[in-house]
């Protein structure tokens, strides 16, 4: 099954001609001016669907996604994800990386002692926060670069600089 990136999820419709409101799950909101195609993640299954219009308001992306052309045809896609293929991904600048590319990571410290792999993400105002289990016991790892010395795609692990109190 291929995987995708969801980027938004509908969350009401917009005035009378078919528009939706996305609230948009992506660090790049203006990713949607570019968009031409999404897939709608239906209960029946992956539909992709061709974007017409895109505008902003306040928070919210505004949509016109082709064949929707009522407020009734809006109203089916309330809660609906709207996804994309991975080649569509924004790419990202050197240093940062995807969630998903994170999880499951190993965590190592300098020393060479392995914490645990990476289960969950929180996305703090600050910075991100890696959620380390190992068994029972779970570590909280802030993803700073005084913490966060290197992360290894290729060998699925990251190092850290393990500060007083983390453990």
């Amino acid at each position: 099954m291929e995987e995708y990136f969801t980027i938004g999820q509908i969350v009401n419709t917009q005035g009378i001609k078919g528009e939706v409101r996305v609230y948009p799950l992506t660090d790049f909101p203006e990713r949607y001016g570019k968009l031409k195609e999404v897939f709608l993640d239906l209960p029946t299954g992956m539909k992709e669907v061709k974007v017409e219009k895109t505008s902003y308001h306040k928070q919210f992306v505004i949509l016109k996604i082709e064949g929707y052309d009522s407020c009734n045809d809006a109203e089916k896609l309330k809660n609906v994800y709207l996804k994309v293929k991975p080649e569509q991904a924004v790419k990202l600048p050197e240093g940062h990386y995807f969630i998903r590319d994170i999880i499951d990571l190993e965590v190592f410290t300098e020393e060479g002692d392995l914490l645990g792999k990476v289960t969950d993400v929180l996305q703090m105002t600050a910075n991100d926060i890696y959620v380390v289990k190992n068994g029972e016991k779970e570590i909280l790892i802030p993803a700073i670069k005084d913490v966060v010395k290197e992360i290894n795609l290729a060998d699925k692990k990251i190092l850290i600089h393990l500060l007083e109190g983390l453990c």
